[in-house]
């Protein structure tokens, strides 16, 4: 899909040969195909069934296409670059698991980081403003429009941080890194050449969601979840609302007292 998207340019390449406006239109339409496409919810069950998961307890979300263009050619909105962050102050549940697959090959200089100091120290960050659900209503569906400067609402952190060391693994086409949704990990700065595809989603275990357990919470105050996103593997049933209503705080307010 992403080949007849920027026919006759090769992915990795078409940001040498697009202006920015169009490479980003094109990924406005290509990226929605893609999450949609009914092929992914048939291959996602398959991978977990190879992988030995439970499909009848086993949740995901559908998958998105990622890119991170080179030398800033595009790292707001559509290609977002995103700063080191961990999954959890975007409403995600502690037991979330990450995977990430490349679809074109991938060097040190455009992968991701990971940050293990970060793992078990907290960080001053802004995901008290952040609710799930809001951010679907208001932010999700016009990212193609930030192309310069993101204005979207999103968790960042509020103090320096101290980055190295930090672990980049290249994997090879179709290898698969899975990891907490609790991990700090952030963009690379592409300094490559080339744009970065790739491939993630998410999972819970059901198990997990119903007795809350999973990573220590030791520095995300956002609210809302994103429980409602994720489809059983063996059916593609949701999650029952009344565990998703068990994590679906309301948005904070301005005297709401913030615990973590």
């Amino acid at each position: 899909m992403a080949r007849e998207a920027f026919a006759p340019h090769e992915p990795c390449e078409a940001q040498h040969h697009l202006p920015v406006d169009q490479f980003a239109r094109t990924l406005a339409d290509l990226k929605p195909r893609f999450i949609h496409h009914p092929e992914c919810k048939r291959l996602l069950p398959e991978l977990l069934r190879e992988l030995g998961c439970d499909l009848g307890k086993t949740h995901f979300d559908v998958p998105r296409l990622r890119t991170s263009t080179s030398n800033n050619f595009l790292s707001t909105g559509i290609s977002y670059a995103f700063h080191p962050h961990r999954d959890t102050w975007y409403s995600a549940p502690q037991s979330q698991l990450n995977w990430w697959i490349p679809v074109f090959n991938v060097v040190p200089e455009n992968v991701m980081a990971f940050h293990p100091y970060y793992w078990s120290h907290p960080v001053r960050n802004s995901s008290r403003v952040y609710n799930y659900a809001e951010w679907k209503r208001v932010s999700r569906f016009n990212a193609a429009q930030h192309i310069g400067q993101d204005t979207r609402i999103q968790p960042m952190p509020e103090e320096s941080m101290q980055l190295d060391p930090q672990i980049r693994v290249v994997l090879p086409v179709g290898g698969i890194l899975i990891f907490s949704g609790a991990h700090m990990h952030s963009t690379v700065p592409n300094t490559s050449g080339k744009t970065r595809f790739s491939i993630d989603f998410r999972t819970v275990h059901l198990d997990d969601v119903i007795s809350k357990g999973g990573a220590p919470n030791i520095d995300s105050a956002c609210t809302g979840t994103s429980l409602g996103d994720f489809l059983r593997a063996s059916d593609l049933a949701r999650i029952p609302e009344a565990w998703v209503a068990a994590y679906d705080t309301p948005p904070a307010t301005d005297d709401s007292p913030v615990e973590v």
